[in-house]
């Protein structure tokens, strides 16, 4: 049962540093303005000078419109919205938190005991990590309306992959070398099988990513670190194999799940995860056709 919250107004702060507002950050909002609660974004400019600029301007919304509760992404957006006077104010620590420098993480030590109303962390290592008792463990979830089993030859031609091939993906909305993509490529390339076509998606509107999931063979995420990956979860929305580095909850979410593989940062082991699952997919599907 959905239940409505009549006249309920939240102010989302989050990074405007990508143009607009994540898709996480987003999808979160569509949820809760699913129940009837209304809400609002404020995209912080990117850069220090960004950050300082916007706090009297989070300011002057903040006073003018009277949001019942302000809910920061990341931990500068919540000091941005802590410097701004926000009340009652959530902040949600992302994966990248944890490894912030040692004053930053001390500030949000003494923020989440003395001034923010509650703190969310999205895996108990995070917790752990930042030493910060009480806060909220809630890892992101996913919208299974759109995140769903498709057929696998629609999904293909409709992002144009080829229907002949072992297609495997990794999705990355960045570059950052966090995100390890040369770790996946040399996993894949160790394989040494020319039916295997690998690719990088990336700069394609989220709407699209449910498409490729279900177009996937395997989809590997191969980061070097993670809060609570919310394409591990999408993945397994669509019936995709997953093989992912031991980061964030990856082990907690995929333990127990067939065709999904929690491997070290090697290449080696990486390798063998993904050719673990593209057989047993193969043999799945002749299965299921005989």
């Amino acid at each position: 049962m959905v239940h409505k919250y009549s006249g309920m107004r939240v102010l989302f702060v989050a990074s405007g540093r990508i143009g607009g507002v994540g898709h996480v950050v987003r999808n979160q909002g569509d949820s809760l303005a699913n129940t009837g609660t209304e809400v609002d974004y404020f995209l912080i400019h990117p850069g220090l000078t960004g950050y300082l600029r916007d706090i009297p301007r989070l300011r002057r919304v903040a006073e003018q419109e009277r949001y019942d509760i302000v809910h920061a992404h990341y931990s500068l957006s919540g000091f941005v919205a802590t410097l701004a006077g926000c009340r009652p104010l959530i902040v949600s620590l992302m994966g990248s938190d944890i490894f912030m420098s040692g004053l930053v993480r001390v500030l949000i030590r003494f923020l989440h005991r003395r001034r923010w109303s509650a703190t969310i962390v999205k895996t108990r290592q995070m917790s752990e990590t930042l030493r910060i008792k009480g806060s909220f463990i809630i890892p992101n979830g996913v919208d299974l309306s759109r995140f769903r089993p498709l057929p696998m030859d629609e999904a293909r031609k409709h992002v144009g992959l080829p229907p002949d091939k072992k297609i495997v993906i990794l999705i990355s909305i960045t570059e950052k070398r966090v995100k390890n993509i040369e770790l996946a490529s040399a996993a894949v390339r160790q394989l040494n099988d020319p039916g295997i076509d690998f690719r990088i998606v990336r700069g394609v509107p989220n709407e699209e990513i449910p498409f490729y999931l279900n177009a996937a063979d395997v989809m590997i995420l191969s980061s070097k670190w993670e809060g609570s990956a919310n394409v591990i979860k999408e993945a397994m929305a669509c019936n995709c194999p997953v093989v992912s580095t031991d980061v964030g909850d990856a082990e907690w979410v995929m333990k127990g799940v067939r065709g999904c593989y929690v491997t070290p940062l090697s290449k080696g082991e990486l390798s063998d995860a993904v050719r673990k699952a593209i057989i047993l997919i193969t043999h799945h599907r002749k299965a299921a056709h005989y």
